[in-house]
C-alpha cells in the first residue's frame, strides 16, 4: 500500500511566496544533508537569505558536498544541537530573521524556546500548526489543523486554530475557506465529547461573524466527498468540498496527515503560525520537496 510516488512542490505555495523574495530565515542546527538541501532549493527559488545556526565545519562541508558556496550568507557557530534553538529564538526577538526553520533538532527543543516569553515571539492568537496537502503541482490543497502542536485542545484553542487557519487560507488565495470541524460522526452524539465539541464551535463561528463557512460535526468521508455527503443527506456549505480539515486531537491529525504522505505521496507542507515568526517544523525524516513547500508556507504565512 504505500506508495512510491515523487513528492511534488505545489505551483499555489511557490507562486505565492515569490511574491515575497529573499526573506531572512534562520537555519536551526543546520549541518545535516537533507536541512541544507532544502534550504538550497529555497535560495535557488530566491524565497530565504539563510542565517545558518549550528555546527560551522559541518554547515560547511554539507554544502561542500551540494556544490554550494555559501560563502555570502551568515554562520553562527555552535556545535551543541541544543544551543541552537535558543539563538534562533533571540534573532527573531531582534528581528534579524524573519521565519525560523528547523534543522536536524527535535521539535520540542525548538519550540520550548519559542514559547519563552523573554523573546516576545508569542500573538494575540494562540500557536498553532498548519498542514497544507497536494498531491500534484497543480493540486488544490487540502490544509489540516492541528496535527502537530496542539495535543488535546478545548473549545478555546480551537477557536485560535481557527482563526489563524482563516487567516493562512486568505494567504493561498482562499477567500472564504470552508471549514469542516471534525469528528468521528456528522451526529451530536452525547457519548462523542468531539461531535459536541464540533457544534459549539460552528455556533461561536458563526456568532463571531467569522470570514469563512464553518461546520461540524462532520466526519472525514461527508467533510471531502461530495457523494458521501448526498447519501447521507447532510446539506450545508461545507459538506463534501471543505478547504480545511479542523481536527478534533493532535493523534487525528497527524495519523491523517501521515497516511496522505505515505499512501498516496502527498507534500506535506508544515508551519506553525499565529506567532510574531512563522515557524517551519517538518518531520527530521521529511524528503527535501516537502522541507522546500514548507518553507514557502512560511514566507506566505509572513505579515
Amino acid at each position: 500500500m504505500l506508495s512510491n510516488k515523487e513528492i511534488i512542490v505545489p505551483n499555489n505555495l511557490l507562486n505565492s511566496a515569490h511574491k515575497k523574495k529573499g526573506v531572512k530565515a534562520g537555519i536551526v542546527n543546520a549541518g545535516k544533508p537533507l536541512p541544507m538541501q532544502s534550504v538550497q532549493d529555497a535560495v535557488i527559488e530566491n524565497l530565504i537569505e539563510p542565517i545558518f545556526i549550528g555546527d560551522e565545519k559541518e554547515i560547511i562541508k554539507c554544502a561542500s558536498n551540494l556544490k554550494w558556496d555559501i560563502s555570502k550568507y551568515e554562520i553562527i557557530n555552535e556545535p551543541v544541537e541544543n544551543n541552537t534553538a535558543a539563538i534562533a529564538a533571540k534573532l527573531a526577538s531582534e528581528d534579524k530573521i524573519r521565519i525560523i526553520v528547523k534543522g536536524h533538532i527535535h521539535t520540542d527543543i525548538l519550540m520550548k524556546e519559542v514559547l519563552k516569553r523573554e523573546y516576545n515571539l508569542l500573538g494575540r492568537t494562540r500557536l498553532s500548526h498548519i498542514w497544507h496537502m497536494t498531491l500534484d503541482k497543480e493540486d488544490k490543497p487540502l490544509i489540516i489543523t492541528d496535527g502537530a502542536l496542539n495535543v488535546l485542545p478545548n473549545v478555546k484553542t480551537k477557536m485560535h486554530i481557527l482563526k489563524n487557519v482563516i487567516n493562512f487560507s486568505n494567504r493561498i488565495g482562499i477567500e472564504r475557506p470552508k471549514i469542516a470541524v471534525m469528528s468521528a460522526t456528522e451526529e451530536v452524539l452525547d457519548s462523542v465529547p468531539s461531535s459536541k465539541e464540533a457544534e459549539e464551535i460552528t455556533k461561536l463561528a458563526k456568532k463571531e461573524d467569522l470570514n469563512a463557512d464553518v461546520f461540524g460535526p462532520l466526519a472525514f468521508d461527508n467533510s471531502i466527498s461530495k457523494k458521501s455527503a448526498t447519501i447521507k443527506g447532510i446539506k450545508n456549505n461545507v459538506a463534501g468540498i471543505a478547504d480545511v480539515l479542523l481536527v478534533p486531537n493532535v493523534e487525528a491529525g497527524n495519523a491523517l496527515v501521515k497516511m496522505l504522505i505515505y499512501f498516496s505521496g502527498a507534500c506535506a507542507a508544515g508551519v506553525v503560525v499565529g506567532g510574531k515568526v512563522p515557524v517551519v517544523i517538518t518531520s527530521r525524516s521529511d524528503e527535501a520537496p516537502a522541507r522546500l513547500a514548507s518553507i514557502a508556507a512560511a514566507v506566505v504565512a509572513l505579515d
